[in-house]
């Protein structure tokens, strides 16, 4: 859930609003927080965030759901739905729909995108690792760039929570913002400022202003842009964090964004390799 080129925007454009907090929230710190958070973005979620299903981006999670066998009788859950844009894709597929987010503005507006289509989805304002009564009944379960709470302990929890909703035949797919392409574009944008002729020192820096590093923690991944805080993952530790899940199998792809106005410097890089996010396909 990288957030797109932000430089010019500005605190003060994001409306406040209220989010009634759901007991099993309140129970993990910081949750409750971040579910205030995600409800003031919900109106301008689209324009923020990097979309892993933009036209131009390349998502192999879509391919994924595509293979499932039998879709009509299975159960699907989009973990972290957003404001829905996975959802008319899979009410248009699946037997059951489950569309799971704790922030209920992100929900408002993933009914209001499915329309009358809304009618055949569960909608549950609830955390990710909410799931006991969902225990071993999801045949597939749906987690695009959602895995993005900062307390690694919450992932953990959440991961675990997952793998105990999934039938033994079931898979996990998702989508997981790439500290590692926040690296690349570093690169990228020092190497064009080289080329103009600056000196190392001012490459550098002006590498760090465009790719706006004063909202990252490259150490410990994280990333905080107006109020909220999110996860960054490296590939070893997509693979780590679902193994330690008690998930026996992993194979991780990438999302490829096109370089478009959304990332710094875009124009430039077009004859480059694309920046990424890390997709994976887990099974139990």
């Amino acid at each position: 859930m990288r957030a797109q080129s932000v430089s010019g925007t500005k605190k003060s454009d994001v409306p406040e609003q209220a989010k009634p907090g759901r007991k099993a929230v309140g129970r993990v710190p910081g949750l409750q927080d971040q579910g205030r958070q995600w409800n003031r973005h919900a109106a301008r979620y689209d324009e923020l965030f990097l979309d892993a299903f933009h036209p131009g981006a390349e998502n192999p999670l879509l391919a994924a759901l595509d293979a499932v066998p039998e879709p009509a009788r299975r159960t699907v859950a989009d973990l972290g739905c957003g404001t829905g844009p996975l959802l008319p894709r899979l009410a248009g597929r699946f037997g059951r729909v489950v569309a799971l987010d704790f922030a209920p503005a992100m929900l408002a507006r993933a009914k209001a995108r499915l329309g009358d289509a809304a009618a055949g989805v569960t909608f549950e304002a609830r955390a990710m690792h909410d799931l006991d009564d969902y225990a071993g009944q999801l045949d597939v379960a749906v987690a695009v760039n959602s895995l993005v709470m900062p307390d690694v302990r919450v992932i953990d929890r959440t991961l675990r929570a997952i793998r105990a909703s999934l039938r033994p035949d079931g898979v996990f797919l998702g989508v997981v913002p790439a500290m590692d392409a926040i690296h690349y574009h570093t690169m990228l944008l020092m190497d064009r400022a080289l080329d103009q002729g600056l000196a190392p020192e001012e490459a550098e820096r002006t590498a760090a202003f465009h790719g706006e590093h004063e909202y990252y923690d490259f150490a410990f991944g994280r990333f905080q842009f107006l109020g909220l805080r999110q996860k960054f993952w490296q590939p070893f530790e997509v693979r780590h964090r679902l193994t330690k899940a008690g998930f026996s199998s992993v194979e991780l792809d990438q999302v490829l964004y096109p370089w478009d106005e959304s990332l710094a410097g875009g124009a430039d890089f077009a004859d480059h390799p694309r920046s990424w996010d890390w997709s994976f396909v887990a099974r139990p």
